[in-house]
């Protein structure tokens, strides 16, 4: 049975697409696989549901979908069919479904309110948008009152109301005086959350005449100004007097200072009230009471506990804000207002409601002809939504039948879908609050196996280790896949293999026979498909000779050595490591080969040390220690670290300094060269000692500088040349008092996170810089060179304040100041942030391409304007790929490369194209959102380039005198082929080389016969091919002609006559008999004169004995006329009876020194006897060199 799992995420190297895309996943159009698959649409990009527009600019709406093939689009407004062709101010941008109604240009804002909604269409389905409304931003003006003058006794209670201009969105309110500066608030006098000021009780200090309310619309940058509120305190004394002047007698109000009274609310009024809430929003409740003494205010829920690191406090505690509230949040809130007189209440009923969420959004089905499936469509909220379904943007109701289709509820179910139940489906959930709608699109698909893993990949794994073989595939129906060992291997299976469902194959423990091709085979009922990829099994590596425990004396040399083994093919890397760090960047650190050799050992090489050894497969480390200790010491002297201090006093007490003393330990026959002093913070960090100073071993004394609010206690180190002490016995504490802080938080940055708002973060101060109790931050921002006046607030000790309702990107100017109970830090430094940026608006302009040569060009564009850039720019994305090769006419997809150019770069190189071929660009501008659109896709050519080598040369079919020679063309021919060339030559014995001979072969042969080649002869052929550029890198081979068969079997046979032993035993005698016969001629000669041989024999021609040979010096009648055949052009050989050297080992030839020194030692009887003269043309062409001593012998036979 085959073992099936999934791939766990730990061992998936990869996971692909298409494999999960049964799953109902969504399908990317840039996906590789899906270049030439249908697909209905999917709406990419759209504008908010809510979408409110600056009347003075052109309103851009949003709508951007994909499908295969691309989608159309449309649109309705208000519920009927928008034609825009029939509007001159609104126009849809190219391949595009975006609206843009120029309102710059004459076009009114308002006429273009209401509901829009996109339909993106193709033949396989039409997906919608949400219904987005469009509302015109609106900063009316406030309406003219006559404003009375506030006469108010002191310390009773005073609002001030604002009643600010319904604008849209709802303005910012802020109250200023006529110089524009913020008016002071606190626990007294605060802005309420509707914008009224409320004061609990007033003061003298707060008559005046300018009390402005401002309403600050940020959507369209204006603030409108309330008419200036006069207030006038008048206290007891002065009231008594106008009225003693008036009433005579009569005294009503007496002497009696400022009366106090018990808290009342001031809002909100009552003791019950309620508040609805919806979920995820941020819940704000307020309560400002009245009352002298100023009362507190105090927030509880009833019943329960206000929930953790979700709950702020807002107003000097007078809001309190509960952030992501949910259905668990509902319940009674009280605030209790207290003072000394008394205490007032108020409970406010907070009901959270919800307006829908999903709890399972439909999702993408993609499916093959006659499978099921389902879409699935739940959401929640309170109250609980409906569901509705569409069909194609129509209610399923009136939408055309489908008989694979069944609604049930809040899912559709479909069963055996054909390619016509394509479609997409729309599922609406809304309650009173709100709606959600979703695009879910049914592609039915019928496709052949695809594997998208690349042809003869190479796996690598080390020994015993998992192996994962991958075959990403796709086909619809889902394909079957079965892997095979070998190209004609039988089917795996077993327990030793597992098959995992996304077609990977896994090895748990790869071994040595495991290392081999490996064959995946996909098919379904519409075809069939295999890929082969290759596994290679290392071995593992290994240390085969540890570091050791090393102890050496101070002042040693020390060597760790670190010996492996590892596979040949993999490279190691071997790295040394201290106590799991780097090495000292110190000379006397030696790393060789094989070890690690520390000189002049000291005190700080203490450590463990450990040898890490990396291939690209596999890792392994050893580690050892190193003990230094001292070289044996002089029995009169012993070194040591000093005894630590004793007898710690502080003296002279100030609030910002103290002197410490102390009395030194014994020094151990080392001087003490310093004193370290640490001290403990027991108010804020008890038990952490940080360093404070350090002074010289001569001294006993120092004065610290200290900071407010901090417990101090104080010890001090002893140090010499061996070593530190141990801590002193810690002083006594001191307890420094408080103050205003000395410095503010560092690190202030201001960063949006969204496009509408601005993070301002920065570096907390530390506890003890806190200076005082009550630590707390005052953050405040303005946009740079448009708000006048700081906004700010007041936190508690965190590092983050998030500004909501920012325009996108734009400067503001931030500063963070820290102040505590007793005040405020100096003013702080400003800093320049930015609010959140949003996806560039526009494609980069005039995209042109200069081809430079057959693999690089060179591309510009012109730069977008800044402003639509919406964001840091950080350059600009290139993203190219190839369409076809223009030689071989077939299109396929090669996965889109992209090279990214950095700033305001306008142009860039685009490097290793393929040459003679079609590519398509285009360009995004990129900011710290995010990319941009594309610019519209720009074509080009590269021109031909050199082929690459023929993809094979195999020589077939030898024979005596031709060879076979057949060929594959280029796999990259990289342009127009108009020819081969073939370059041969021949090979010798001891590898030298004859002449090369080149021929032209024209491009549409695959295959060529040599002929006239000789036999038995090695030769070596260059092969390349050449478009009109030149010529491409060649492939060389070798091959043998073949042996004439009869020529052998007669040299073999003379071999065998010439070894025979009576062959040679008549040879010896012919041989005895010559010598005598040189003997004899020689004595007569001596005796007679001169014996005139040639002249004798010349007289008495006897026709029983012939001369020998002039030309050869053989006997004349024993001469045979092959031994005067022309030798073969080419033959090393003296003639065609002569035997080969290396065609048997016992031929005479290799025993002499040459083939005449057989015969001849002094060349006598050559000299008298052969009657050398010019020689004479003879039949035929002789060879220049003489017979051979076996064809000699022959003649005899």
């Amino acid at each position: 049975m085959m073992k099936k799992k999934s791939i766990s995420a730990s061992k998936a190297s990869l996971v692909f697409f298409l494999c999960q895309m049964i799953s109902a996943l969504d399908v990317p159009l840039d996906s590789k696989l899906l270049e030439e698959l249908s697909q209905p649409p999917t709406i990419t990009q759209q504008s908010p549901k809510d979408y409110i527009v600056d009347p003075r600019e052109n309103i851009v709406i949003q709508c951007e979908a994909k499908g295969k093939p691309p989608p159309s689009f449309s649109w309705t407004r208000n519920g009927t069919h928008f034609d825009i062709d029939k509007d001159e101010q609104v126009t849809m941008k190219p391949n595009s479904g975006t609206l843009v109604i120029n309102i710059m240009n004459g076009g009114k804002a308002e006429a273009y309110e209401g509901v829009y909604q996109c339909t993106a269409r193709n033949e396989r389905g039409a997906a919608i948008s949400n219904n987005i409304v469009i509302r015109p931003s609106r900063s009316p003006l406030w309406t003219k009152e006559k404003l009375e003058p506030n006469q108010v006794r002191e310390g009773d209670s005073l609002v001030l109301h604002c009643r600010p201009p319904v604008g849209l969105p709802p303005p910012i309110i802020f109250w200023m005086d006529n110089a524009f500066q913020r008016l002071p608030q606190s626990e007294r006098v605060s802005q309420g959350l509707n914008g009224d000021l409320y004061f609990s009780n007033v003061q003298p200090e707060d008559t005046r005449e300018d009390y402005i309310c401002y309403a600050r619309f940020n959507h369209t940058q204006t603030i409108q100004q309330k008419q200036p509120i006069s207030v006038k305190v008048f206290s007891m004394d002065s009231l008594n007097d106008t009225i003693a002047a008036n009433l005579s007698d009569t005294d009503i109000y007496g002497a009696k200072p400022v009366t106090e009274r018990p808290p009342i609310l001031l809002t909100p009024t009552g003791t019950t009230s309620n508040k609805v809430e919806l979920r995820g929003n941020v819940l704000l409740l307020e309560c400002i009471a009245a009352g002298l003494p100023t009362p507190v205010i105090r927030w509880i829920k009833e019943g329960g506990e206000l929930p953790a690191n979700r709950t702020f406090f807002e107003n000097f505690k007078k809001t309190l804000k509960i952030i992501d509230v949910s259905e668990a949040d509902s319940g009674n809130y009280k605030c209790i207002a207290r003072n000394i007189l008394g205490s007032t209440h108020h409970v406010i009923s907070v009901t959270v409601k919800a307006a829908p969420y999903w709890i399972t959004a439909p999702r993408n089905l993609v499916l093959s002809p006659g499978e099921d499936g389902t879409l699935i469509c739940r959401a929640n909220g309170n109250p609980k939504p409906s569901i509705s379904w569409l069909a194609n943007g129509v209610p399923i109701a009136i939408a055309p039948e489908d008989p694979s289709r069944k609604v049930d509820g809040d899912t559709i179910i479909f069963s055996a879908v054909q390619e016509r139940s394509s479609a997409v489906y729309q599922c609406n959930a809304s309650n009173e609050y709100g709606y959600l709608l979703a695009n879910a699109f049914v592609n039915v698909l019928a496709e052949p196996p695809r594997i998208l893993t690349p042809a003869n990949k190479l796996y690598q794994v080390i020994l015993d280790s998992p192996a994962l073989i991958d075959c990403a595939y796709f086909g619809s129906p889902k394909p079957e896949i079965e892997w095979f060992k070998g190209v004609k291997g039988s089917i795996l299976r077993g327990n030793e293999y597992v098959f995992h469902d996304n077609g990977t194959l896994e090895i748990p423990a790869a071994q040595k026979d495991s290392t081999g091709t490996y064959t995946c085979v996909a098919r379904n009922e519409l075809g069939k498909i295999q890929n082969e990829v290759q596994l290679e099994v290392k071995d593992p590596t290994m240390i085969i000779k540890q570091p050791e425990y090393k102890v050496i004396q101070r002042y040693g040399h020390v060597s760790f050595e670190c010996i492996i083994k590892h596979d040949s093919t993999l490279i190691p890397t071997v790295i040394w490591l201290k106590d799991n760090d780097e090495l000292p960047d110190d000379e006397r650190f030696l790393v060789g080969k094989d070890n690690l050799t520390i000189m002049n050992v000291t005190d700080k090489d203490d450590g463990t040390y450990t040898c890490i050894v990396n291939t690209t497969l596999d890792s392994v480390s050893a580690s050892a220690v190193l003990t230094v200790v001292a070289a044996p010491p002089t029995p009169a002297i012993i070194y040591a670290r000093p005894n630590p201090p004793f007898d710690l006093e502080l003296t002279g007490q100030l609030e910002r300094s103290i002197e410490l003393s102390w009395i030194p330990g014994d020094e151990n026959n080392s001087p003490i060269t310093s004193f370290v002093i640490e001290y403990e913070d027991g108010l804020h960090e008890p038990g952490v000692w940080h360093y404070q100073t350090e002074v010289p071993g001569s001294q006993t004394t120092v004065q610290l500088k200290l900071s407010p609010y901090v417990n101090y206690s104080f010890r001090v180190i002893a140090v010499n040349e061996i070593g530190r002490s141990q801590p002193s016995e810690p002083s006594e504490q001191y307890l420094t008092k408080s103050a205003n802080p000395d410095e503010n938080p560092s690190n202030v940055q201001g960063i949006g996170s969204e496009p509408d708002n601005l993070v301002i973060t920065w570096e907390s101060l530390k506890g003890f810089q806190s200076n005082g109790p009550g630590l707390q931050y005052k953050v405040s921002w303005r946009q740079k060179d448009v708000d006048d006046e700081w906004t700010s607030v007041v936190v508690a000790n965190v590092s983050k304040y998030i500004v909501s309702g920012t325009p996108t990107f734009v400067p503001y100017e931030i500063k963070v100041q820290a102040l505590n109970d007793l005040g405020y830090a100096p003013e702080p430094s400003e800093v320049i942030g930015h609010s959140g940026e949003d996806l560039p608006m526009v494609a980069p302009g005039n995209v042109q391409v200069h081809v430079i040569n057959s693999t690089l060009a060179k591309v510009h564009w012109d730069p977008v304007p800044l402003k639509s850039v919406r964001g840091h720019l950080q350059g600009y994305k290139v993203y190219y790929w190839k369409v076809q090769s223009l030689s071989r006419r077939s299109k396929r997809h090669i996965e889109k490369k992209i090279l990214t150019f950095r700033g305001n770069k306008t142009f860039g190189m685009l490097p290793g194209l393929e040459p003679y071929s079609s590519y398509k660009l285009n360009v995004r501008v990129v900011n710290g959102k995010g990319e941009g659109p594309a610019s519209p896709d720009k074509v080009f050519k590269t021109p031909e380039g050199v082929p690459s080598s023929p993809s094979f040369l195999k020589i077939t079919n030898p024979t005596l005198d031709s060879l076979t020679l057949e060929w594959g063309s280029p796999t990259h021919p990289n342009g127009v082929l108009i020819s081969y060339i073939l370059k041969f030559q021949p090979i010798n014995n001891t590898h030298e080389l004859g002449p090369l001979v080149e021929i032209r072969i024209p491009a549409n042969e695959s295959s060529l016969i040599l002929k006239n080649l000789n036999y038995s002869t090695r030769y070596k052929f260059y092969f390349n091919a050449q478009t009109s550029v030149g010529s491409g890198s060649q492939i060389t081979e070798e091959a043998v002609t073949i042996m004439d068969e009869g020529k052998m079997a007669m040299a073999s046979r003379q071999v065998d006559i010439a070894t025979q032993g009576w062959f040679i035993g008549l040879m010896c005698a012919v041989a005895l008999l010559i010598l005598i016969l040189l003997i004899v001629c020689f004595i007569r000669r001596n005796k007679g004169g001169k014996y005139p041989v040639k002249e004798k024999e010349d007289a008495h021609a006897d026709p029983e004995i012939q001369p020998m040979k002039e030309d050869d010096g053989t006997f004349g009648e024993y001469s045979d006329a092959e031994d005067h055949k022309p030798l073969k052009k080419g033959s090393r050989t003296p003639s065609d009876r002569t035997v080969k050297k290396e065609d048997s080992d016992d031929s005479l030839v290799d025993y002499g020194e040459g083939v005449n020194g057989q015969f001849n030692e002094d060349g006598s009887f050559i000299g008298q006897y052969s009657g050398k003269k010019e020689k004479e043309p003879a039949e035929g062409n002789e060879s220049s060199e003489a017979p051979s001593p076996v064809n000699a012998m022959n003649s005899f036979v």
